[in-house]
């Protein structure tokens, strides 16, 4: 948005999106890059306003999972990753503001 130059000396970076959820919420920041997660949780509704920044601004914010091969519950993490593919939890993405990628064809 060519607006950095303008505003860097009153940045403030947080260590994580958390951090800088609390600067927000917290007073500390009047503004804050944080999830759109977060800012459309039942608990920040009617909190203050947000703007969600255009995709086209920014490279694409890929999310990816793993199963930790030392893992004790690797069956319920593996159910847990079925859980993530079924239309259910699209619906609790899609409510968090979650955008999901297009399913992938079956593979013949």
């Amino acid at each position: 948005m060519q607006l950095y130059d303008e505003v860097s000396d009153r940045l403030v970076m947080g260590e994580n999106i958390s951090q800088a959820a609390q600067f927000v919420e917290s007073g500390n920041a009047q503004v804050g890059f944080v999830a759109l997660a977060h800012v459309t949780s039942p608990a920040m509704r009617g909190k203050g306003r947000y703007w969600q920044i255009p995709a086209e601004a920014h490279p694409p914010l890929d999310q990816g999972l793993v199963i930790i091969s030392r893992s004790r519950r690797k069956k319920l993490a593996a159910a847990f990753v079925e859980y993530i593919k079924t239309p259910e939890s699209a619906k609790v993405f899609s409510r968090y503001a979650f955008t999901l990628p297009a399913p992938e064809p079956e593979k013949k």
